[in-house]
């Protein structure tokens, strides 16, 4: 027995004793004694075959809840490996447009999931549109963009604050 496997020899003894006092209980007080070749197992066997029963379902078990850890860690494992390359991609995108020098000033916010970055905000003018969707779409590890970036319109007779 390994010594992670320690922690079960309580309840296998527990069932042993319990076998061996129900089968002392099921032997008959006043029949003459059987010939050895019909003799039904001995307490010994029968316990023994309660302790292989009980440990070949406890290895099931422990197979069983192994292969489901595996799978979920599997799992968690991809989510946190696409989200540490979200991020990545996420802060290439955001540091290309904050720094270029016609883009610095502008309020834009970018989203990045699975491949898309996302732009919102707004721009002075249509260039600056267009130079943030192509830095955007440039950057390593962006697949597509989608651009919700609006353009300040200025209207003749009103100043802004």
């Amino acid at each position: 027995m390994k010594l992670t496997s320690w922690a079960i020899v309580p309840a296998v003894l527990a069932l042993a004793l319990t076998v061996e006092t129900r089968a002392r209980a099921d032997e008959p007080k006043d029949l003459p004694p059987t010939p050895p070749a019909q003799q039904p197992k001995a307490t010994g066997e029968k316990v023994g075959q309660a302790v292989d029963d009980t440990v070949q379902s406890i290895k099931r078990g422990v197979r069983a809840t192994r292969d489901s850890l595996r799978d979920s860690l599997k799992e968690e494992y991809q989510k946190a490996r696409t989200s540490v390359h979200d991020m990545g991609v996420h802060s290439r995108v955001y540091s290309r447009l904050h720094w270029d020098k016609d883009l610095a000033d502008a309020p834009i916010e970018v989203d990045f999931h699975e491949g898309v970055a996302t732009l919102k905000g707004s721009v002075k003018t249509l260039q600056a549109k267009v130079k943030a969707a192509t830095l955007a779409r440039d950057t390593i590890g962006v697949e597509r963009v989608d651009d919700h970036l609006t353009v300040e319109t200025a209207i003749p007779g009103v100043v802004k604050p």
